[in-house]
């Protein structure tokens, strides 16, 4: 059975995503599923969706806000676009999305499984359970705005959806994975993420199961207009004071705290991993992307972003507690930890684009490399040291107009030399 794994405060951020920086993220997005995939099956992508902090640094690493609920939204958007002209290919689908977008999900489901074999209008229903638990058998107070769900040929699936909580101005990512499910009524979640908001109703719960016993026996003995009469007179009699509740029994989880805060701090990383990172770019670079290092445009600065890159393909889930790590692959929309380095960003999509066409042609020379940038990364870890965090990303900063650095705000400008400060 499908179990819950943790939790996260998702900060809402207004603003949009632009089009340079989402086209690219399509295009990264794309190429990094079909790695996975190629190296793990369709199965293993389902589960690296369906986990919280995995999903939460995909979205980092292809130069979104590291922290911010609107990662659910643009990367489930890049997916869908990136993904739908290789469905066929791949087998895998992505249904659904944001506000009207999220109604359309079982016309989705039916058509595809019309085309492909599978039983569309079984998750169909799928897809309106999953919703319907999260906003009516989870009263947590976010309301449901985004559903996506994801589908392989063979009927296994995964929904990523969000819910947004106006008042306290957060957000709460439900994931969903079909794999050992067996109830959609009884701990069905592998993962809700949100900051707790207080207590919540939560009827999914396995000790709450004489509680939906009880709700289905009631309705049928005095009908939905004796609930009502009930109700108030509870409501009438209740005491002024409130009883406290008691401690909950369950365990405490695994949770992701992602912070108010928009930049990038030394204590959001775990340093020695991002040393670990740079260090073998430096150290398997010059040897595994030889050739690639003489091609115009390519250089040491690729093979860092590549590293991470390397790790969001490879990593294990215990290495994906410190999302922000992942940004210094390819910056922040929004400047955070650096602009967007544009011309990094466009290598690695396409060295890596060329490592995944070629490995389907049988050459896995390029896919192999990116394996051992991540191999060579965990040996590092406990060896080496580096600049603290705030140098680097100062040190980015310095060299983001060289690098094509652009953010929501325009490109960088080259920077200032002393004699044109006055200094």
């Amino acid at each position: 059975m499908a179990q819950r794994t943790g939790s996260a405060d998702l900060p809402l951020h207004g603003g949009h995503v632009p089009k340079w920086l989402a086209d690219r993220m399509s295009r990264l997005g794309t190429v990094i599923a079909e790695a996975i995939i190629h190296h793990y099956g369709r199965d293993e992508f389902l589960r690296r969706l369906a986990h919280p902090f995995w999903f939460q640094s995909f979205g980092a690493v292809m130069g979104m806000d590291w922290h911010s609920s609107g990662i659910t939204t643009s990367v489930m958007g890049a997916l869908k676009r990136g993904l739908a002209p290789r469905a066929d290919e791949l087998g895998l689908h992505i249904c659904g999305g944001r506000g009207r977008f999220s109604r359309l999900t079982p016309q989705e489901l039916v058509a595809i499984g019309a085309r492909v074999g599978f039983d569309g209008s079984a998750l169909a229903q799928s897809s309106r359970l999953v919703a319907k638990v999260d906003s009516a058998a989870v009263q947590d107070g976010f309301g449901l705005y985004l559903h996506s769900f994801i589908v392989t040929d063979d009927g296994k699936w995964a929904v990523v959806q969000q819910g947004m909580n106006d008042r306290t101005r957060q957000a709460r990512r439900y994931h969903w994975l079909s794999e050992g499910m067996t109830s959609f009524v009884e701990e069905p979640h592998i993962a809700i993420d949100g900051v707790s908001q207080g207590q919540i109703l939560n009827l999914t719960d396995r000790r709450a199961a004489a509680s939906r016993r009880g709700q289905l026996d009631l309705l049928a003995s005095v009908g939905p207009d004796g609930i009502a009469r009930a109700l108030s007179l509870v409501k009438r009699d209740a005491p002024a004071t409130p009883v406290a509740a008691p401690e909950p029994r369950q365990g405490i989880l695994p949770h992701l705290v992602m912070p108010a805060h928009h930049d990038v701090r030394p204590a959001d990383v775990i340093a020695p991993r991002l040393h670990a990172a740079l260090a073998a770019a430096a150290d398997r670079g010059p040897v595994d992307y030889a050739d690639l290092l003489l091609v115009p445009g390519v250089g040491a600065r690729t093979v860092e972003a590549l590293a991470l890159v390397a790790e969001i393909v490879h990593g294990a889930p215990c290495r994906f507690s410190d999302p922000a790590r992942y940004s210094f692959a390819h910056g922040g929309k929004d400047r955070h930890p650096f602009p967007v380095p544009v011309k990094v960003y466009d290598q690695t999509i396409k060295l890596l684009k060329s490592a995944v066409e070629t490995a389907k042609l049988g050459r896995e020379d390029g896919l192999a490399a990116l394996r051992q940038l991540d191999v060579q990364a965990r040996r590092l870890e406990h060896e080496v040291s580096g600049a603290p965090v705030a140098a680097i990303i100062a040190e980015e900063r310095r060299q983001s107009h060289s690098y094509g650095g652009r953010s929501v705000f325009g490109w960088e400008a080259p920077e200032r030399s002393a004699l044109d400060r006055g200094d």
